[in-house]
């Protein structure tokens, strides 16, 4: 793709917007851009350093959309009640969407890899970045994640690794159907299950995408996924498939034994290879991340016993059950989860050791937790302990439309029937107060929610409370 001069990224401090900013700026494109947060006061640091970086910053208010020749960027749906497309379509500047764009550089790379699924999808990215980066193969990389291998003080927001625009890998989105446009060389999919859409249209929207690639990656243990192996076998894509303890899998993993500082366990190719793997990431979930990771640069020619080697000097993705520390015996942990799958895999892996688990879980929508409503009362519900507590605040909610019919006491009060200490409460700052009234030696604060960088700030502030 031939790249225009000057970008206007709206939303540029998204998770999914500053790492593309940061790609095209690399190849030699002026990037501006406006962020409803910034304009809000949230996130000063995120900002403050996509100035450093050359970036110039605008009101969203359509004052920096001022050119016909700037290529505007929107996040998803184009609507003119946003001031820089309302300013775009005035002026005449072209508009692209996120997946356009991402889909249009991720095509025109010679060979590249899509990491789809409902969950895992930033940290298999990442795992494979790292797998190919220590192979020598130099990637473009974008991720919706800090890639904690690349982060430090000037680069606080590695979700982007600029390498070879021949080799590019990213994550690939299901919940807007954009996973439509892309061809991937491999496509690796985690798993299948309800998030944003129906497994109907889940199911074809993977199953093409599968399709149209020349190797597929694809998990045994889920049942969508598995459905796809067996699909796709009859086409003329090449399938590999991974599996926790099938051993008729290409990779699979045995005897998981859980560390106080990752996971070790026992990688078996058909071909008789037994491998010990030890990853500094914990959970089984994190042993299935490494398999589709470790097949996919397979794909591209990394032997396995190498790419093995490389993770176990992989740091992890940030706000991926990440460590903020331990205070008077009480320790508080940055997760990510949102989705019931995603919840379930760090409840497992939290309760492979002692202690009652103290849970915030911030919604990150009111569409999401009408849709999934069941799913979060039946999850949270079969995996709380006893003795484990949730809070809930309400979903976040930046303005405009959507409804609001379901709510975190609905949630609550589904537990509640279910014998669940779980609370509602009308805001964060409540949670964090009865956080910590609650915690004592042994707990764990576990901050869970997405779309919201402030989260991690708050959980920062509950261990310096504590």
């Amino acid at each position: 793709m031939t790249q225009p001069k000057a970008y206007f990224f709206c939303g540029v401090g998204g998770s999914g917007m500053l790492p593309l900013a940061m790609i095209v700026k690399a190849g030699g494109a002026s990037v501006e851009g406006s962020d409803r947060a910034r304009d809000q006061g949230r996130s000063p640091d995120k900002f403050a350093w996509l100035e450093t970086q050359g970036v110039r910053l605008h009101p969203q208010d359509g004052s920096g959309v001022t050119r016909p020749d700037q290529l505007v960027i929107a996040t998803g749906a184009v609507e003119d009640t946003v001031p820089d497309i309302a300013a775009a379509r005035r002026i005449g500047a072209s508009i692209l969407t996120r997946p356009e764009l991402l889909s249009d550089l991720f095509n025109a790379a010679a060979t590249s890899i899509g990491v789809a699924g409902t969950s895992g999808k930033s940290t298999i990215t990442g795992m494979l970045a790292w797998i190919l980066d220590q192979a020598g193969l130099e990637p473009t990389v974008m991720n919706g994640a800090v890639m904690k291998n690349w982060a430090d003080a000037d680069h606080p927001f590695a979700s982007a690794r600029v390498g070879r625009p021949d080799l590019f890998v990213s994550e690939v989105d299901e919940s807007d159907g954009s996973i439509a446009r892309y061809d991937p060389t491999v496509a690796v999919v985690s798993n299948i299950s309800l998030d944003h859409k129906s497994m109907e249209e889940l199911e074809a929207l993977f199953g093409g995408y599968v399709g149209r690639a020349a190797t597929a990656v694809l998990n045994l243990d889920n049942p969508g996924t598995a459905a796809l192996a067996r699909s796709a076998a009859d086409g003329a894509t090449t399938v590999r498939t991974f599996s926790l303890g099938d051993a008729a899998a290409d990779l699979s993993a045995h005897e998981l034994l859980p560390l106080a500082d990752g996971i070790g366990f026992t990688l078996r190719t058909p071909g008789g290879l037994d491998l010990p793997v030890r990853l500094t990431q914990p959970g089984a979930h994190n042993v299935a991340n490494a398999l589709a990771a470790l097949l996919a640069a397979e794909a591209l020619s990394v032997p396995v016993a190498d790419g093995a080697a490389a993770l176990a000097r992989f740091a992890g993705i940030r706000r991926r059950l990440e460590l903020v520390g331990s205070r008077n015996g009480v320790t508080v942990i940055d997760d990510f989860a949102h989705n019931p799958d995603k919840i379930a895999a760090t409840l497992k892996t939290l309760h492979a050791f002692d202690g009652r688990l103290l849970v915030l879980f911030q919604p990150h929508g009111f569409g999401p937790l009408k849709l999934m409503r069941q799913d979060f009362i039946d999850g949270f519900a079969g995996l709380l302990r006893p003795d484990d507590v949730l809070l809930m605040p309400e979903p976040v909610y930046y303005g405009g439309t959507t409804d609001r019919s379901v709510s975190s006491g609905n949630i609550v009060d589904g537990l509640v029937a279910r014998g669940v200490k779980a609370e509602a409460l009308p805001d964060r700052a409540a949670c964090g107060a009865r956080l910590l009234a609650l915690a004592q030696a042994g707990d764990r604060i576990v901050v869970m929610g997405a779309r919201d960088d402030t989260l991690s700030t708050f959980a920062a502030e509950l261990l310096a409370a504590l």
